[in-house]
C-alpha cells in the first residue's frame, strides 16, 4: 500500500471520528475534556510527530559536513528558547508570526503528500489551505478564542481591534473562502481519487471547530490527523516494506525526545502555576510551547529539504 492510499485511509478514517466524536460531546454538553487532557494528548501523540528531528538534524549535518551532533542540539535549543524569551517581551508580534507560520505549515504537511512538486503558487496555496486551523476557531467561537490569546500573555489594545475590526467586516469570512478555493485548486490539480483526502480534512476541520471549544478542536486536528499524518510519513520513510516494523523503529527514536519535551513542559507548568492557575498555565505551555518547537522543526524541514534538493 503506498504512502498516497494510506493517507486517504487515514483522512476518511479521521472524518469520521469527527463526525461520532463531536456529536458525543455535543450531546454530552456537561462533559468537557479539560486543558490537561489536551496536553497529555498533544505530548503522547502531537510531539512525536518531531521527535526525529535529531535524525534529520544528522542527515543535515552530514551535508554540511560537520560531524558534531551536540552542534544541532545547540542551535535547536537556543532557537526555542529565543522563540519563548522574544514571546515574553513581544507576544503579539511572535502570535502572529506563528499563525502565519503555523498556517503554512500545517498547509503544506498535510497536503504535500499529493503533490511532488513545488512553486510559490503552491506555497501560497498550502498557506490558504492550512488557515482554515486559524479561521474556523474564530469564525465559530471568536470570543473564546479571543480569551485563549488573552492567556497567551497578549496584552494589547490595538491588537484586538484590529481582530474586532476583521470580525465586523467579514474578513474571516474572507479567509474561510479563499482556503475553500485553495483546497479546490488543490483537489483538481492532477486528480485523482486519492486527492478526496483534501475535502474529508477540509469537513473533520470545520466540524471540529462547530461542534467543538477552540483548545479542543484544536488538540483533536493536531494529534489526530497533523501529527499522524507526519508520523505515517516518518514510519513509511524507515520502513516502506514492513509498516508494523517501521512503527516499531519509530516509537524507538522518537521516545527520547518525547520524554524531554513532556518535563520541560512539567517543569514550565510548576513555575508558571506560581503566578496562575492550572489551567491557564497548561494553556500557556500548550501554545508558547508549541510556538518555540515549531519554528526550529519548520526551519530544520525547509534547510535539509532545500540542500537534498540542491544535492540531487
Amino acid at each position: 500500500m503506498n504512502i498516497k492510499k494510506i493517507n486517504l485511509n487515514h483522512s476518511f478514517i479521521f472524518f469520521l471520528f469527527c463526525n461520532i466524536f463531536s456529536l458525543i460531546l455535543f450531546k454530552f454538553s456537561n462533559f468537557i475534556l479539560s486543558p490537561l487532557f489536551c496536553l497529555f494528548l498533544i505530548l503522547i501523540i502531537g510531539v512525536s510527530h518531531g521527535s526525529l528531528d535529531h535524525v534529520k538534524g544528522g542527515k543535515l549535518l552530514k551535508i554540511f559536513k560537520i560531524e558534531n551532533i551536540s552542534l544541532f542540539y545547540i542551535s535547536y535549543i537556543l532557537l526555542a528558547v529565543m522563540v519563548v524569551t522574544l514571546w515574553i517581551f513581544i507576544p503579539s508580534i511572535l502570535l502572529i508570526i506563528f499563525l502565519l507560520v503555523a498556517s503554512y505549515h500545517f498547509g503544506k504537511e498535510d497536503t504535500q503528500f499529493l503533490h511532488d512538486y513545488n512553486s510559490h503558487f503552491m506555497g501560497i496555496l498550502y498557506f490558504l489551505k492550512g488557515s482554515l486551523v486559524i479561521w474556523a476557531p474564530l469564525y465559530f467561537h471568536f470570543d473564546e478564542t479571543i480569551a485563549i490569546f488573552k492567556l497567551l500573555l497578549i496584552d494589547n489594545e490595538n491588537f484586538y481591534s484590529s481582530l474586532s475590526f476583521i470580525e465586523n467586516n467579514k474578513l474571516i469570512d474572507l479567509g474561510i473562502i479563499l482556503s475553500s478555493i485553495s483546497s479546490i485548486i488543490l483537489f483538481i490539480k492532477k486528480f485523482n481519487l486519492k486527492n478526496f483526502s483534501i475535502f474529508f480534512d477540509y469537513f473533520s476541520i470545520l466540524i471540529l471547530n462547530y461542534y467543538l471549544s477552540p483548545l479542543v478542536a484544536f488538540t483533536a486536528y493536531f494529534c489526530f490527523l497533523h501529527s499522524v499524518r507526519h508520523s505515517i510519513t516518518l514510519i513509511y520513510e524507515l520502513d516502506n516494506n514492513n509498516i508494523k516494523n517501521g512503527l516499531l523503529i519509530f516509537i524507538k527514536k522518537a521516545m527520547p525526545l518525547t520524554i524531554l519535551t513532556a518535563i520541560i513542559c512539567l517543569v514550565g507548568i510548576y513555575l508558571l502555576n506560581f503566578k496562575y492557575d492550572f489551567d491557564n498555565s497548561i494553556i500557556k505551555v500548550i501554545f508558547i510551547g508549541l510556538a518555540s518547537l515549531t519554528f526550529p522543526h519548520i526551519l530544520l524541514e525547509y534547510l535539509l529539504d532545500k540542500n537534498e534538493k540542491q544535492g540531487t
